[in-house]
């Protein structure tokens, strides 16, 4: 029992204290470490790095890095801060902590613009602002449109649909975190499966070099690229509890590693 026991603790330990490996051709660096419960990224276009803290009971809080390292407060009291976007000038966020409105930040002011439960991922698409609950089996993805202040309730029961990404050509993805699978958004409603046997796919981000998938598991985790080509990279391993990406130049990212309380800088290598 003695030997079992210190295997299962030994087992533990190196999940939990292994580093992160990186592909050959991409290494890493901790960018800003003490961010507890890392999750949503953004540059907010005056040199500052938007970082959520995802915690919950009116402990989370939006910061504000600048490129010296020094930190703000910009938002505090929030219920699981995630969401992060760009939104007609200003910027939407949102809490995945209840039932709280999702809000847009423009010209100093707070204002309200939809309320939902859960909601988690956010992506921004010209006049359309999309939102995604991560609930069991009964999540919801909103359109909000800010010509006309309509919202549209595009799916629902998703079982826990955590992020929506939209890739240069238009196509958009999201994730059902529940059944470890990417789905495509459809105009017709099918929404097929893209991409299946993740273990916890959260975050998702596309562009050029394809369709980024961080997987939110507590050990194990992988942040993967699925080239234009259809290959599958493991880009880093040994994660914990990945977040979102954000790309900050043409070879460089950074990435929220939450279950670390870190952002790590990833670069190419090649």
């Amino acid at each position: 029992m003695g030997l079992v026991l210190f295997a299962v603790l030994g087992f533990m330990a190196w999940q939990h204290f292994y580093p992160v490996r990186a592909a050959v051709s991409w290494q890493y660096e901790v960018a800003h470490s003490q961010v507890a419960r890392a999750s949503a990224l953004l540059q907010d276009g005056q040199g500052n790095l938007l970082v959520a803290e995802e915690l919950k009971g009116g402990q989370g809080r939006i910061l504000s890095i600048d490129a010296r390292g020094k930190r703000d407060v910009l938002f505090s009291g929030l219920h699981k801060p995630d969401g992060l976007v760009h939104f007609q000038g200003g910027i939407a966020f949102s809490q995945e902590g209840g039932t709280h409105p999702v809000q847009w930040l423009f010209q100093g002011q707070v204002h309200s613009l939809f309320e939902g439960t859960n909601v988690q991922g956010l992506e921004a698409d010209g006049p359309h602002l999309y939102a995604i609950e991560d609930r069991k089996r009964n999540g919801r993805l909103f359109r909000y449109d800010a010509t006309t202040r309509e919202i549209s309730i595009l799916r629902a029961n998703l079982d826990e649909a955590e992020s929506i990404a939209t890739c240069p050509d238009g196509r958009k993805f999201y994730t059902e975190k529940a059944k470890g699978i990417v789905r495509q958004l459809a105009d017709d409603g099918s929404d097929p499966i893209y991409l299946g046997q993740l273990n916890e796919p959260s975050f998702l981000k596309c562009d050029a070099r394809g369709l980024w998938i961080s997987e939110d598991a507590t050990h194990l985790a992988r942040l993967l690229l699925l080239t234009p080509q259809g290959r599958l990279e493991v880009v880093l391993s040994h994660l914990r509890a990945p977040q979102a990406l954000l790309a900050t130049g043409a070879d460089s990212y950074l990435l929220a590693e939450g279950g670390r309380d870190r952002v790590l800088e990833i670069r190419r290598s090649e």
